[in-house]
């Protein structure tokens, strides 16, 4: 069962009402283990709703469609496979998914406008693509923010015209869709599970078995893994 607070502030969100607290992740009393197939239909709510609120909001808003931004990231797709499908996993939360995608916008950029100072960009995007990824990865490593989908926030305007026409402007673009991305997975994710596992910092916690229903091949058990709370 997931542990029932963050690890830096136990005491701050338990002081919160009951009915704040539990969309912040804090539980009183653990949420006893899901069905797999339970779990299967909150990562399809999750997924679905995290997305569609993202290009509704982009594609229908006259003040980003007059500025010619993308309806949907990508990389906010593979987000969503993360903070849904593995929603316990240190990648999957609030420190990685908006710290990992903001340093990846602001690596994709400056490598861009760096690039793009050379005559020949065009023919060196496949260069400063392959930077700002790798760049990307050592910064998340050293700030503990590792969220494997930034990679590719990274190398977005890198590689496309429309991103790379946004310039600065793609860093607040991704911040929004970062944000909004954590606000339904604190809404979806909260309604039977539990997340975030913590908010900016991990401790060694507990064994705890999986929820996604695979059993041990010799023993017939549930497979068990050690969880960051």
């Amino acid at each position: 069962m997931s542990d029932t607070t963050s690890s830096e502030s136990p005491n701050v969100l338990s002081r919160l009402p009951p009915w704040v607290s539990r969309w912040l992740g804090y539980r009183s009393i653990p949420e006893p283990d899901l069905p797999p197939w339970n779990n299967n239909i909150w990562s399809w709510v999750g997924a679905f709703c995290e997305l569609s609120v993202i290009a509704a909001i982009f594609g229908h808003s006259v003040y980003f469609t007059s500025r010619n931004v993308p309806v949907l990231l990508p990389s906010f797709g593979a987000s969503a496979a993360f903070i849904y499908g593995n929603h316990d996993a240190p990648s999957s939360q609030p420190r990685a998914l908006v710290g990992g995608h903001f340093l990846g916008a602001l690596v994709g950029v400056c490598t861009m406008k760096l690039f793009h100072m050379a005559s020949d960009f065009e023919d060196l995007r496949w260069l400063s693509s392959g930077i700002a990824c790798a760049t990307t990865i050592v910064l998340m490593e050293l700030t503990h923010t590792m969220h494997p989908p930034a990679g590719a926030t990274a190398i977005i305007p890198t590689v496309t015209v429309q991103a790379t026409a946004l310039g600065w402007y793609y860093l607040p673009v991704v911040l929004l869709s970062s944000i909004l991305s954590l606000t339904v997975a604190l809404l979806i994710n909260n309604i039977q599970r539990k997340y975030p596992a913590f908010w900016l910092t991990s401790r060694p916690g507990p064994i705890l078995p999986l929820h996604c229903g695979y059993k041990d091949t010799d023993e017939g058990k549930s497979s068990e893994r050690r969880a960051d709370l």
